[in-house]
């Protein structure tokens, strides 16, 4: 029911974890892929990867919160291709270990919005021209984080930056509906990819709870990620815009509950440390 042939799609961040499973997702369902990402290494694995499939991707290496770079991209479609037909804001990273917000520097916080915010802006302005062109109307995904939609101790700028592209979108949804661009979000909790190594995180001695933690009793894999992405890009999702799709496992509408090793919902602390030690 889900078919991209013919369609263009940029994905930002594609060379690793949910980007790299989201830009493979969208080149198996027949989309033509161009892809942006910061590391070279990555950039020549996913190209490789997308050329395996009969595809001739346009890969570039470069640092999508760059705007020469964003509008070199943007130049680069319009001659090849002519028009967008879907966009993926996926870029984003903690940046820093958690600290408590006072201890943040001017440069770190200014990382953190260019990393988490700024790019989503640049990016976006970028391709409406180009998403104006897609016949049939287009569509925006941003990846977002549940971090926007809770509290997490030390990591308040991420968090607040998270949240505005919530905000962002659904007026970008208001002001690109006459377009027919549909705009949205996807929120996921904790997902393993390489930025994220969920596998190698958690203490050893804390792995036998990780089956506990969450409502489905895992944490996310980017293929989780990208199926909810594919469903927003796709006309199985024409009349939604300007929403968030929480990727999270149930993780928010649990709030602080799980189950303990009785297998027993509670909202109390029954373990020492975080999980990330004994």
């Amino acid at each position: 029911m889900i078919d991209f042939k013919g369609k263009i799609v940029l994905v930002t961040g594609g060379g690793g974890g949910i980007g790299r499973e989201t830009a493979e997702s969208f080149g198996r369902l027949g989309a033509t892929l161009v892809v942006i990402e910061t590391h070279a290494g990555r950039a020549d694995e996913v190209r490789a990867a997308l050329q395996a499939m009969g595809a001739e991707p346009l890969v570039v290496a470069g640092d999508v919160t760059d705007t020469t770079t964003v509008n070199s991209v943007a130049d680069m479609i319009a001659k090849r291709f002519g028009r967008l037909d879907v966009l993926v804001n996926n870029v984003g990273h903690y940046i820093v270990p958690p600290v408590p917000f006072e201890k943040y520097t001017d440069e770190q916080i200014e990382d953190s919005y260019r990393i988490n915010l700024k790019h989503v802006f640049t990016v976006t302005r970028a391709a409406i021209p180009l998403l104006r062109k897609a016949e049939g109307g287009a569509s925006i995904i941003s990846v977002s984080s549940i971090e926007g939609y809770r509290g997490m101790p030390g990591l308040a700028p991420y968090g607040a930056f998270k949240a505005a592209i919530t905000g962002f979108t659904m007026t970008m949804a208001l002001e690109l509906g006459p377009d027919k661009i549909r705009v949205n979000v996807v929120a996921p909790e904790t997902t393993d990819t390489l930025q994220v190594p969920i596998h190698r995180m958690i203490h050893e001695a804390q792995r036998h709870n990780l089956s506990r933690w969450t409502p489905l009793g895992r944490y996310g894999e980017p293929s989780d990620i990208a199926g909810c992405i594919l469903f927003l890009a796709s006309p199985l999702a024409a009349w939604v815009t300007g929403t968030t799709i929480h990727v999270d496992g149930g993780a928010r509408a649990a709030g602080g509950w799980y189950r303990d090793d009785q297998g027993t919902w509670t909202n109390m602390p029954v373990i020492k440390g975080n999980g990330l030690r004994p």
